[in-house]
């Protein structure tokens, strides 16, 4: 598998160099870094060139690198049932970087890339409805990026007497902040069942 992959790298570097950052293959798996500026063209080549037939889209994700200039890497998986081989296509982008859509190559994008959107805040030139997917209606920020704050920012609850949700801001008290990362077992003054075999095998 590991053969195949690389002759497939070998090919897509040599068919669209104006695409192709780099790639690698780990753990019998295809990395392409390619140019966000081309990622719509490369995705349709992915698609529709004989060697490659990558037909199906199975997922579009996001990480966050927040030290980096190019904070995101979005990540594109594709699946082959013809030729039984996947691909994770990989565009590094700016905070402030436009990504173009893929949803004229594949109408399946549309979602993935509203979750992308209301998860990382990154947004796709050319999407048809690009609206938040996953988070309620003026939900303030991004969950999955690192610098969100665990809490989040508004907290929402029923109030009985009211008869209908509220929405306030997250207010904990400074002691909810503070942890020892201790678990419930460590400093205990007794011996739990079992743990006796472990001693006694020292």
């Amino acid at each position: 598998m590991t053969q195949a992959m690389s002759e497939l790298g070998g090919h897509l570097e040599l068919k669209r160099p104006d695409c192709v950052l780099g790639w690698n293959v780990s753990f019998d798996e295809l990395n392409v870094d390619v140019a966000s500026s081309n990622i719509a063209g490369f995705v349709e080549f992915l698609k529709t060139d004989p060697s490659c037939r990558f037909s199906t889209l199975v997922d579009i994700t996001a990480v966050d690198y927040p030290e980096r200039a190019k904070r995101f890497d979005v990540v594109y998986h594709f699946l082959s049932m013809y030729q039984n081989h996947r691909i994770r296509v990989r565009v590094a982008v700016r905070e402030d970087e436009v990504v173009p859509s893929i949803t004229g190559v594949h109408v399946s994008a549309n979602w993935f890339e509203r979750e992308v959107f209301d998860m990382f805040g990154i947004i796709f030139s050319g999407h048809p409805d690009l609206r938040r997917l996953l988070t309620d209606y003026g939900f303030r920020g991004h969950p999955l990026r690192k610098d969100f704050p665990t809490t989040g920012y508004v907290e929402v609850r029923y109030d009985e007497e009211l008869k209908r949700v509220v929405y306030e801001p997250v207010s904990l008290v400074q002691e909810y902040r503070q942890f020892d990362f201790m678990s419930p077992w460590e400093g205990a003054q007794y011996v739990l069942p079992g743990d006796e075999k472990a001693e006694a095998s020292k």
